[in-house]
């Protein structure tokens, strides 16, 4: 699996903020409630950064050598499957929580909706507490690169290369 980049998860965040502008405009423009999640989402939110963050901590501990015992692999990608699902989450969460905090500051003054506005400011600090967690946790997951046996790679230890039968052949993902 490839990293997640820094650069994708911000334009996710920007898109969404828009269209949860837009889906705020078109709301208070026909009088229907602002569409953002209740405060009790935060409960599902830590529950998912909390497991994630267990979940990473185990394959940390695996990883640093303080487990004896082998990882089951499935249990690995799975975390980092999670991990990258919780950060995407939280970035779409971040994302739609701003752009409807950015339309209730724009009319703040003619209406009051503070508390949907601290409602709003709340979603989009979970979500990025989401997406720190899912950050944080897919870096858990990475395997430091293996030392060579000679102290440098020759053109026989190339990435991409196999060294002789039987070994797997690396397919660039």
């Amino acid at each position: 699996m490839k990293a997640m980049r820094p650069v994708v998860l911000l334009i996710i965040a920007v898109v969404a903020a828009v269209i949860g502008w837009l889906a705020t405009t078109t709301t208070n423009r026909f009088n229907m409630p602002t569409p953002v999640l209740p405060v009790s989402a935060l409960v599902t939110m830590g529950v998912i950064a909390g497991l994630t963050l267990f979940m990473g901590v185990r394959v940390l501990r695996w990883r640093n050598g303080k487990k004896k015992n082998m990882l089951n692999p499935i249990l690995a990608a799975r975390t980092l499957i999670l991990a990258q699902a919780c950060a995407y989450a939280g970035t779409l969460l971040l994302g739609w929580h701003a752009g409807i905090s950015l339309d209730l500051l724009r009319v703040g003054g003619l209406r009051g909706g503070e508390g949907i506005l601290w409602n709003a400011l709340l979603m989009g600090g979970g979500g990025v507490v989401m997406v720190v967690v899912g950050l944080v946790v897919e870096r858990f997951c990475r395997i430091p690169p293996e030392d060579f046996e000679g102290g440098s790679a020759g053109p026989e230890t190339r990435r991409g290369e196999t060294k002789g039968e039987g070994e797997y052949a690396y397919r660039g993902d």
